[in-house]
């Protein structure tokens, strides 16, 4: 038996899909990919094979999602399967990385785990960075506006009941990958704790701002209490604790039980700009401000962590 790969079409408009002729012939059909085989282009089809993809970023609102993409210089792309992906080249002093960021479908630890299983799935990128907003609870380094960046997650869902009603967490702590670690420390020694950013063209009128690294606790809640006993008990836990957020949890998770695949695991850091106190004043009016500053520090930090 003879194989044919393949069928060439000359002329106008001509379409060959999954066709075989004759006795015996057969259809052999290939999935398409968008890993390390194949890079997809932005008009959707295949671009020359590339070696690997460096950062993939995971967003849940669409204000970060947009200030990723503008602050990188993303291009969308909508694969055959249906999936979003934005993805481009940044250009370090040392080198030229390759960039993809995708958006949640909701916010919460799964939504977060099922983004990052298609950037792997897809892309598999050496680092995973989740970047966007998130609820201070310190008020000196997590003010609105500040950006918090943490190698360090404290998911504190975890709890025993008893029958008399009592509650007892059992926080799980994880950390980054000591390479990353390093990475956050060498940007920190370079830039000073609080790394303190000023305006930037072309919005001038942008207000300064600070960086700290730290602690974040990750659950399933919304926090709108000062009083909150989740805010206690992450403050007790660990002094060090400056915000919240609803999806880290997940990141370290899912890094912490796909570390048995494959020769290497990605590395994963968490970037959230402080956009209001976990309070009763909680809403919605300064996620663009932080999700912009969390991007933009995202953008400063990757000369040091590729």
């Amino acid at each position: 038996m003879k194989n044919n790969r393949g069928i060439a079409s000359r002329g106008d408009n001509n379409n060959f899909s999954n066709n075989a002729v004759g006795e015996h012939a057969r259809v052999s059909v290939t999935a398409p990919s968008y890993g390390t085989d194949t890079a997809p282009t932005t008009d959707g089809e295949a671009a020359e094979p590339t070696a690997t993809w460096d950062v993939g970023v995971v967003t849940i609102l669409s204000e970060e999602l947009r200030s990723v993409v503008d602050e990188l210089g993303l291009k969308r792309l909508k694969n055959p399967g249906g999936l979003y992906f934005y993805q481009g080249e940044h250009t370090t002093p040392e080198s030229t990385l390759r960039i993809v960021a995708t958006q949640t479908q909701s916010q919460g630890q799964r939504s977060a785990m099922a983004a990052l299983e298609n950037l792997r799935r897809h892309y598999d990128p050496r680092l995973w960075a989740l970047v966007g907003v998130g609820g201070g609870i310190h008020d000196e380094h997590a003010r609105i506006g500040n950006v918090i960046v943490s190698t360090d997650i404290v998911y504190y869902e975890n709890r025993k009941i008893n029958p008399r009603g009592n509650v007892r967490r059992r926080g799980e702590h994880r950390q980054a990958p000591a390479a990353v670690v390093h990475a956050v420390n060498a940007f920190f020694a370079d830039h000073g704790t609080p790394a303190r950013v000023g305006p930037q063209p072309p919005a001038p009128a942008m207000e300064e701002f600070e960086v700290y690294p730290g602690v974040i606790g990750s659950g399933e809640a919304v926090i709108a209490d000062r009083e909150s006993d989740i805010r206690d008990y992450l403050t007790g836990y660990h002094e060090k604790v400056l915000a919240v957020d609803m999806e880290a949890g997940g990141l370290s998770q899912y890094w912490q039980e796909n570390s048995v695949h494959g020769p290497t695991n990605p590395g994963w850091i968490v970037i959230r700009g402080v956009s209001d106190n976990a309070d009763e004043k909680k809403g919605h009016g300064h996620h663009e401000r932080a999700a912009r500053n969390a991007a933009q520090i995202l953008r400063r930090l990757l000369p040091y962590l590729c």
